[in-house]
């Protein structure tokens, strides 16, 4: 954007055999670089105008230009100093500009987007305040509209339903009326109450202003100045809770993001535990085979021990053993045989003695029936 010193100065010194020079693309470029440092000449003298009739509201209309001094409002120690130039027209006369440098500018500038700020805050008070006013009117409405609605159904409750006469169908007219007297009654209650607190907030208000006077009369009371520094130190504390409230935010994510890891770790530990148990148990088992299996070692190791003692007799038998001659295997076998045939000769005689035993046993047993017989007189031929 085309500063607008360089614009007005771009523009005195442009004359007319240059203008009719320039092509119709360059008159166009030109006349759109002077309508905008025309637009942006307007809203300064505009912005100008605003913070001139702030300060000096007596001083108006077009004239108020030509003064050469804009004091500040709210600073004491400097003012604002307004610089003359001087520039050639076409003519042979000489006009005086009055010229605000940049630092001047943004002085103005500075005040009016202050300005604009506290417009914009008090705008903002207002509409808080008219918002809070209709809230109340609402809440108001709200209230009385429920209390139309409990006195439609009371009314209807108490009279419409319950003051008919049943013979007659017609509402009782004592009902209507005492019904209104104790309506007239409950407002008139409610009424002294209300001036019941109105009086006492009336009482109240009165000690606060005379608490008021008397803290102003002994230099308590807080001025602007207070107010603001503790406007100042509210938004330092405000700052200082939504840093706080961050850092909880963020250790209220730490702590469950740990409380999940310690859930994990758990859930892990409960596993390992129950392997463990199972290892355990498997270990005790394996504890009680091992001890079986030491004895039953050491129970192996004692036959062994008996076999290897009993192997070793049998070897050194063994080697004790001598082989007889074939002679006296042959002899040995000859006796062998004269003993078998003397055996067999024997068992039969033998068995010639059982059959003559038992023959003689026969006799034996006839001959004591026939002598048992002839001592009980039997005769003979019965035998």
């Amino acid at each position: 954007m085309a500063d607008s010193e360089s614009i007005a100065a771009s523009s005195v010194a442009g004359d007319e055999p240059m203008m009719n020079d320039k092509t119709d693309e360059e008159l166009q470029n030109l006349w759109e670089d002077l309508s905008q440092g025309n637009e942006i000449l307007k809203n300064e003298t505009i912005m100008f105008d605003k913070y001139l009739k702030r300060v000096e509201p007596n001083i108006g209309g077009p004239g108020a230009a030509t003064l050469h001094t804009t004091p500040a409002p709210s600073q004491s120690t400097h003012d604002t100093r307004i610089m003359r130039k001087r520039s050639k027209s076409k003519g042979s006369g000489v006009d005086r500009h009055l010229k605000l440098t940049a630092e001047q500018k943004c002085d103005i500038a500075q005040r009016e987007i202050e300005e604009l700020r506290d417009d914009i805050g008090k705008l903002k008070e207002e509409s808080e305040k008219i918002i809070d006013t209709y809230k109340a009117g609402m809440e108001e409405a709200d209230v009385r509209l429920s209390e139309l609605k409990k006195s439609s159904y009371e009314f209807e409750r108490d009279i419409l339903k319950g003051a008919v006469n049943q013979r007659s169908g017609k509402v009782v007219g004592e009902k209507i009326i005492r019904y209104f007297e104790d309506k007239h009654r409950a407002r008139d209650a409610l009424i002294e109450k209300l001036r019941l607190k109105n009086s006492t907030l009336k009482v109240q208000k009165k000690k606060l202003h005379l608490q008021l006077k008397q803290k102003e009369e002994m230099g308590e009371v807080l001025h602007e100045v207070d107010f603001q520094q503790l406007k100042i130190e509210n938004s330092q504390y405000l700052e200082k809770i939504d840093e706080r409230n961050q850092d909880l935010l963020r250790l209220k994510l730490m702590a469950g993001n740990t409380l999940q890891v310690l859930n994990a770790y758990k859930k892990k530990l409960q596993t390992l535990t129950l392997e463990s148990d199972r290892l355990k148990s498997e270990i005790s088992s394996r504890n009680e085979l091992l001890v079986k299996i030491d004895q039953e070692t050491e129970t192996v190791e004692q036959e062994r021990i008996k076999a290897e003692e009993a192997n070793r007799r049998l070897r050194q038998q063994l080697d004790d053993y001598r082989v007889p001659e074939v002679v006296e295997y042959v002899k040995e076998k000859a006796e062998l045989y004269e003993l078998s045939k003397t055996v067999k000769s024997w068992e039969r005689k033998v068995e010639i003695a059982d059959m003559a035993l038992k023959t003689h046993r026969k006799t034996w047993q006839q001959m004591k029936m026939a002598s048992h017989q002839q001592q009980q007189g039997w005769p003979m031929e019965a035998i």
